[in-house]
């Protein structure tokens, strides 16, 4: 007991005269009170020099002491060529590490934001489907799709297809034809995809990039192509509307219109051509600037007239079913086709329908009021299109001065051969 009684009175003794002396220095500190800042600003300079004079000794104290070191003895000496030897090894290790992570990510701070960037360059990519073209898109604004402008070229309707197989209807088009961009509108909002155009132009030498597509369009079912290349050069001309990117990436058809980004999925170009097994990309800065001024100039139209004739009526009918126009084409159906069926009923037949091209609509033989008509669909189903091809007779009656559709007489057509498309 008595050795913990003599450890406690210790105990007590020091913590007593710490504390003692704390209060007698902030007292000292304190008062005067007029003194206190002046007393604050000399002891902080007073201890900030004491500890920087403390350091540099210690650090040439350490210095003197590896300097003499070797000199001790022979085992001392081989133990320091040893160190020398390590440390040599691990400042090379570590040079190599950073040259690496430089080239294959751009930059080293781009190293840990690459985790899955391959899952969300395939979610954010779209595609782009019409009767004439396909490509592939992405989200500029929440809904705002951008892609190149020949891949909606002579399309009123090009669908966009999300990653899900779900597929939006475009309410207009904008673009721009001379820098090959344009940008589809849509209703439904997805801000969960977007990827913003940048507001500044960075590149690293030999950064890797990737770009993202659905290669070859609908022919390949399943998820957008990912693909890694690296950053060779930034290309502008007098020849070119727009700078270019350049990389070894070799791009296929049906990628064009997707994006591509660095290692962090930050947009730097827009896919739109390759070519011997490289690759070029409309810069996205630049695109980003254009997008504000483009226009529905060179954009197709939808222009029909169902009041001119029966075959005029035919063609009315399905370029409202390609453009995915329900209720316009609701409306082109007669009295008598109504009451057999509802709006709902009606449309649940076309709610696959990526497409529809009519081949042929012409008077039918004599008549006045039937038009023959030759017509494919492009259906989407189970995340793949599929082509039908149909032909047959539309009987039309006229009402509120427009031929609507009374009666029909539509065949599929398996496996038609050339001469059926002309």
């Amino acid at each position: 007991m008595d050795i913990f009684d003599r450890l406690a009175r210790t105990i007590r003794y020091r913590v007593i005269s710490t504390l003692i002396r704390l209060r007698t220095y902030i007292k000292k500190l304190l008062f005067p009170v007029y003194l206190f800042p002046v007393k604050l600003v000399t002891y902080s300079a007073f201890y900030l020099l004491k500890f920087i004079v403390k350091l540099i000794w210690a650090v040439i104290s350490l210095i003197i002491d590896l300097i003499i070191y070797p000199f001790r003895g022979l085992k001392n000496f081989l133990k320091a060529i040893f160190f020398i030897f390590l440390g040599i090894y691990l400042l090379l290790t570590f040079i190599v590490i950073f040259d690496y992570l430089s080239k294959q990510y751009g930059n080293i701070s781009k190293f840990f934001c690459s985790i899955n960037m391959t899952e969300k360059m395939r979610k954010n990519t779209v595609r782009i489907v019409g009767g004439y073209s396909e490509g592939s898109g992405f989200f500029i604004a929440e809904n705002q799709v951008m892609t190149n402008f020949h891949v909606i070229a002579d399309e009123p309707s090009p669908k966009v297809i999300l990653s899900d197989g779900r597929f939006l209807t475009p309410e207009k088009i904008l673009g721009s034809k001379d820098a090959d961009l344009a940008v589809i509108y849509v209703a439904e909002k997805h801000p969960e995809l977007v990827m913003p155009l940048p507001s500044e132009r960075i590149f690293y030498d030999d950064e890797i990039l990737v770009a993202s597509g659905y290669a070859m369009g609908t022919d390949i079912k399943g998820n957008a192509t990912v693909m890694r290349g690296r950053f060779i050069d930034y290309r502008v001309s007098k020849s070119y509307t727009v700078p270019y990117i350049q990389t070894d990436i070799n791009l296929v058809e049906g990628m064009s219109g997707g994006p591509l980004a660095d290692q962090c999925g930050n947009i730097k170009g827009i896919n739109t051509m390759g070519l011997s097994g490289m690759s070029f990309f409309i810069e996205a800065r630049t695109a980003r600037d254009l997008v504000p001024t483009m226009t529905d100039a060179n954009i197709a139209k939808i222009n029909v007239d169902p009041s001119k004739s029966p075959e005029d009526a035919v063609i009315a009918f399905y370029v409202y079913l390609k453009a995915r126009r329900m209720e316009d084409g609701f409306k082109l159906l007669s009295k008598t086709y109504l009451e057999k069926t509802n709006f709902e009923e009606w449309t649940g037949r076309f709610k696959d329908i990526l497409d529809v091209d009519v081949i042929l609509s012409e008077r039918f033989e004599k008549t006045k009021d039937t038009a023959f008509v030759k017509f494919s669909t492009k259906n989407w189903v189970d995340g793949e299109a599929e082509m039908h091809y149909y032909e047959g007779t539309w009987k039309t009656i006229k009402e509120d001065g427009v031929y609507k559709m009374l009666k029909s007489n539509i065949k599929e057509i398996y496996n038609p051969t050339w001469e059926w498309f002309y």
